[in-house]
Parts: C-alpha cells; sequence; structure tokens
C-alpha cells in the first residue's frame, strides 16, 4: 500500500512531544513492513546542518494563502528502503527558534504556517507521480487537509482522491483562531459553519478534521472512550459522539531500536529482564553525574512537559510530602514558569535528594529511564503516553494515574497479582499520589516481589510490529469505503 503521513514534527528531525516519536515510528515499522511509505513536514531550523545529505527536490509550491501567494522548496530524504520523508522548505515559516512557541508565547501566525503546509502536503497527494492509496494527517496543524481534499474534489476536478485518516494526539490542543483566519485557505464558505470549522465565532482546525476526515483514531483505547465525555472531550464531545462510529482507540507503541535496555548505546551498561545487575550500575552513574548521593535510596524519576495535564501541580505537593522518607527525585523537563520555579524551589530545600534538570535532552532522558526505580506520571488526562511505555521496558515501576493510555498500559497488583508492573491511583489529588508513593517504598523493601514487577514490565510487547496492524486495517477500511 502506498501511504502518504503528514506531521508538524518527526522523530529524530524535530520534537516536541510524543507526536514525533509516533509518526517516526508508525512510518518505519509500515515501511519494514513492506508498505511505500512517505512522510510530509516542515523543514525547521538546524535539520539542513544535522543531515547535509538532503537532496532538493525538482519542485515548486506557488499556492494561494489568503490574498497572498506563497512559494516553497520540497527536499527529501530516504532514511530507509520504502521510506521518504519530503521537508517543506519555507525559512520565514520554519527556520525559527521554535517549532510553534518562542519564551512560551505561540506565534502569532500559526494559522499562516499550518494552513500553508496543509496545503503543501494536499497539493503533494494530488500531484506526486507516486500515488498515496490513503493520507495519514495528525493534530490540528493538518486539520484542514480533508477539507482541502473534499473541496478540490468538488471544484478543481480531482477525481477520486485518496481517504483521509485523522489521529487525535491530544484533543486538548484544536488549532483555534480568529474567524479571519478561515480565509486563509481559500475555502468556501460551506467549511466555515458549525457542523464543519466555525466554533464559537472562531475557526478551529481540528474540528474541521473531526467533521470531515473519513476515519479517525486516538493513540489508546480508553483515550477514545473519554473524549467522548463533557469531561474530556474540550467542547468537541458532541461532534465526536455524532462521529463516534468512524472513531477506533490505538494505543501507541514503542521503537524498540531505538528504546531497549539490552542494545542503548548511551547507557554504561547494557542489562536485560533476565540480568537486572546493569541497572544498579546505571542508577549508581546517574546519581554521580547529577550530584546525588550514591545510596541504595530509591530513585524517582519524571520526564515531562511542565504543564498542567501532566499533573505537576500534585506532584509538587505530592514530593513536599514525601521527600521526608528515605527517597530520590530527578526532573527532566520544561513548561510553565511557575512549575519551573516550583521544582527549583523543591531542589533548592532538598538539595541532597532532588535535581531538576530544565530542557530537553535525549540522551539524559535515556540514561534516568535506565537508572529510576519508579516514574512518576501523574497524569489529569493522558491520551496515550509513551514514557510509561519506555519505563517498563526498562525496568522502571511506573506509578500513574488511571487515564487514557497510561490505564491500558500499566497493570496494577488489584488488577494482576502475577502480572502486576506498576501502581496506579485514581483520585486526582495530591494525596491519593502520596498514598501510591508510600506504597511504591514499600515495594521497594521486598526485594524478590520489586525483581517481580520489573521482569513483568520488560516482557511486555508494547512494540510497533504489535500496534501497526491496527493502523493497517482502519486504512484497508477507509480504502474500501472510498471505493464503494
Amino acid at each position: 500500500m502506498n501511504i502518504l503521513l503528514a506531521s508538524s514534527e518527526l522523530y529524530p528531525y524535530s520534537k516536541t512531544g510524543g507526536l514525533a516519536d509516533m509518526v517516526g515510528a508508525l512510518a518505519k515499522t509500515l515501511a519494514h513492513a513492506g508498505h511505500q511509505v512517505r512522510v510530509v513536514t516542515p523543514l525547521y531550523r538546524g535539520i539542513p546542518e544535522q543531515y547535509p545529505n538532503l537532496r532538493r527536490e525538482d519542485w515548486q509550491f506557488d499556492l494561494p494563502l489568503g490574498v497572498q501567494r506563497v512559494q516553497a522548496e520540497l527536499f527529501s530524504l530516504e532514511p530507509e528502503p520504502g521510506l521518504t520523508v519530503y521537508f517543506i522548505r519555507q525559512p520565514p515559516f520554519y527556520d525559527r527558534g521554535g517549532h510553534y512557541t518562542e519564551n512560551n508565547l505561540s506565534y502569532a501566525d500559526n494559522a499562516e504556517r499550518f494552513i500553508f503546509f496543509s496545503k503543501c502536503v494536499t497539493h503533494l497527494a494530488r500531484y506526486l507521480p507516486w500515488r498515496p492509496d490513503v493520507i495519514h494527517v495528525h493534530d490540528w496543524q493538518t486539520g484542514i487537509v480533508p477539507a482541502l481534499i473534499l473541496n478540490q474534489k468538488a471544484r478543481e476536478g480531482w477525481g477520486n482522491p485518496p481517504p483521509a485518516c485523522l489521529t487525535i494526539h491530544n484533543l486538548a490542543y484544536q488549532g483555534v483562531f480568529p474567524r479571519e483566519a478561515f480565509a486563509l485557505t481559500n475555502l468556501p464558505g460551506e467549511f466555515y459553519t458549525t457542523e464543519t470549522s466555525e466554533y464559537f465565532g472562531h475557526m478551529n482546525c481540528l474540528k474541521a478534521g473531526i467533521a470531515l476526515a473519513d476515519w479517525m483514531t486516538t493513540v489508546s483505547p480508553r483515550y477514545a472512550r473519554e473524549i467522548l465525555t463533557e469531561e474530556y472531550g474540550c467542547g468537541l464531545d458532541g461532534l465526536l459522539r455524532k462521529r463516534q462510529d468512524r472513531l477506533i482507540g490505538i494505543l501507541n507503541g514503542v521503537d524498540y531500536d531505538e528504546w531497549n535496555p539490552m542494545t542503548d548505546p548511551l547507557l554504561k551498561e547494557t542489562y536485560s529482564a533476565t540480568k537486572l545487575s546493569g541497572k544498579k550500575s546505571n542508577k549508581a552513574e546517574l546519581q554521580k553525574e547529577l550530584g546525588l548521593a550514591v545510596t541504595d535510596a530509591p530513585l524517582f524519576g519524571t520526564i515531562s512537559r511542565l504543564a498542567e495535564q501532566k499533573g505537576i501541580d500534585i506532584q509538587l505537593a505530592a514530593l513536599e510530602e514525601m521527600l521526608s522518607a528515605d527517597m530520590q527525585f530527578v526532573l527532566l523537563g520544561s513548561g510553565s514558569p511557575a512549575y519551573e520555579l516550583g521544582y527549583h524551589e523543591l531542589a533548592r530545600r532538598f538539595p541532597n535528594k532532588v535535581v531538576a534538570c530544565f530542557g530537553y535532552n535525549e540522551e539524559l532522558a535515556h540514561r534516568i529511564e535506565a537508572a529510576c526505580d519508579f516514574y512518576l506520571m501523574p497524569s489529569r488526562y493522558e491520551p496515550s503516553g509513551l514514557n510509561q511505555m519506555y519505563s517498563l521496558r526498562y525496568g522502571t515501576i511506573p506509578i500513574v494515574r488511571a487515564t487514557g493510555g497510561l490505564d491500558d498500559s500499566v497493570v496494577d497488583f488489584t488488577e494482576s497479582k502475577s502480572g502486576a508492573n506498576g501502581i496506579k491511583f485514581s483520585e486526582y489529588s495530591a494525596r491519593a499520589l502520596a498514598r501510591a508513593i508510600r506504597k511504591a517504598l514499600a515495594l521497594y523493601e521486598q526485594p524478590e516481589l520489586l525483581r517481580r514487577y520489573r521482569r513483568n514490565g520488560m516482557k511486555v510487547d508494547l512494540s510497533w510490529d504489535r500496534t501497526v496492524g491496527e493502523y493497517l486495517k482502519v486504512y484497508e477500511t477507509a480504502k474500501t469505503d472510498a471505493s464503494a
């Protein structure tokens, strides 16, 4: 099958979160399975320097964007057989300090940037000599692609276009812009209605995708159910319920080429479920690196965006209570200045127990996953989550709130005494999280049970080889529907 993916970020070329990991791993796994895969993504600052073998294609974009026309170039890379990555080069839009924000402020022209990107995706889908059987778009940044396809089919002679599938990675981020932004799409008014992209007098890119995509997926089965409710639906639950027969939840997978403690080159010592001694040396190495005492005290870790969604408020409060116990904690993340200050203060007050590292550091993330005994992920909501899956693979026991993909991927002792691999709690409160941390401290005092939890987690198959078949079923169904 010929599959065209479109994403505003793509690992290893660009990344702000799990979206990049997911699309990168999905593309690679589809190619390994024998499909022809093309991915379209913006050419952000730094990519040409990191990948000097980028090839400039004989292709020019000259597309309307409201009353203007905008030009761009196309570059490509073939990282492996069956997989081509297309980069849209438009320096005024994409050669910037950040992908969506800078200094914690969204770029004022994000509507222009990603409406134009969506037009480039649609243009390639229509005019490439290589014709896709399906187009798979991701999140609000490509949400208007289904509308563009339908308009070109109805008015511009695009006969038999491929079906469009949309994956919702996080419903809270919808690409909502002032009403005037709709003019940038150059679409007729029928695409700006309460049934399509209009949202309380604004334009909503993700809503357009939900209304018009042939099929939709979310990144875990539980999240697919949660977003049908008012609590998690972020104002779009009514539309999602209306289209729930076209919505399916597929739990994200892990790229075990990148995340595998038996082969990870970033670790001091590799290890496996049957030979766990290397985990202890990775812990001692990280303690030394971060200036923590090299002790056998349980080491807790978090790698996260510092946003309300991630449960940072209850985590700070729970740590405040629990750091009187014999434990250590390391954070890697960035985001809300108030939350960064909260961790900075915690590290200042508990210098022998807490280290807070701010920013993005892929290598340190691997070392934290390998070194920690427990991983804290107390999310208010979590569409899929990846770090709890990395933690399982690395024998680091996840402590999670039972929501979204966290609930789908972690097994608590109350669910299976023999198969438990993590600790869950339900109530969103610092008290409930502190209680879960106390359970972890008690578990740490039982070496044989601790080993069983670790081994259970490391043996779970959360690979993309398992997951990719679910996406292929969606593609095949969309293709069949489109030709009916």
